[in-house]
């Protein structure tokens, strides 16, 4: 996490390519190959817009001043925990269509931002004015 004390808004880079490469999965990838994940598509694009909205935000706050980097870190990891939540809750009601390959992948996916979220809100935390 030091790595990112010195310029905390390489996590803005970080969390927006994520998303983009999770709006690729979801909305493209997974959506062609609904069979074998078994999520339904309906489910896979609310899920891939989400990120969408989260990169153009991402984009934003690397280009805003240093001032609100803290501040800008701390919603996006907060964004990021609701996304986690929204997640959980499809995927709680997709439980019986949902197979194997699509679990795998919901859960890599979540652990991964859970991974994000503590650094952005702690990196956050300790830039905020």
């Amino acid at each position: 996490m030091n790595v990112f004390e010195d310029n905390p808004k390489k996590l803005f880079i970080i969390d927006g390519v994520g998303a983009l490469v999770s709006a690729f999965f979801l909305g493209v990838v997974l959506v062609k190959f609904e069979s074998f994940f078994g999520i339904p598509q309906s489910a896979l694009y609310v899920l891939a817009i989400i990120p969408c909205f989260f990169f153009i935000y991402d984009l934003i706050s690397f280009k805003s001043n240093e001032e609100k980097t803290g501040r800008n870190l701390k919603a996006i990891a907060l964004l990021n925990m609701a996304y986690v939540f929204l997640s959980i809750g499809m995927s709680v009601y997709h439980f019986q269509s949902i197979k194997v390959f699509g679990w795998i992948y919901i859960i890599g996916e979540i652990l991964i931002l859970l991974f994000l979220i503590r650094i952005e809100y702690q990196v956050g935390s300790n830039h905020v004015n």
